[in-house]
């Protein structure tokens, strides 16, 4: 059979998937805050009845800073393994990864302007 799903392999797949987010949640205070600004967000663009192509620019650009923060703990976490001691190099990497989700929470902090400064 061409499409043949190991349904028992998919599920275990998505229990890790979800460990993840559980860590995540449980190590790291700026993923909480963006997801909790993320939900007002949510709420506020059903409130305005915002058009679909809006929500979806919001969503993606949701998904795209939780990811990129995501991204960037687990870097700062597997440097941390590997060079637990403090390494001048380490911290540039940490500080380019720090400046990669900014510029993205940035954008995404315009494009809300952007989408929700007509409704006020």
């Amino acid at each position: 059979m061409i499409l043949s799903v190991d349904f028992k392999k998919l599920f275990k797949s998505f229990g890790f998937g979800f460990s993840g987010i559980k860590a995540i949640f449980k190590e790291e205070h700026a993923f909480k805050i963006m997801f909790l600004v993320a939900i007002l967000v949510i709420i506020a663009m059903f409130y305005f009845n915002l058009p679909l192509t809006q929500k979806a620019v919001l969503f993606i650009m949701i998904f795209l800073v939780l990811i990129l923060e995501l991204i960037n703990s687990v870097i700062e976490e597997v440097l941390d393994f590997v060079c637990p001691e403090f390494n001048e190099k380490v911290k540039v990497i940490k500080d380019m990864l720090a400046g990669m989700v900014l510029l993205a929470s940035l954008g995404a902090a315009v494009i809300g302007l952007l989408i929700f400064l007509p409704y006020f």
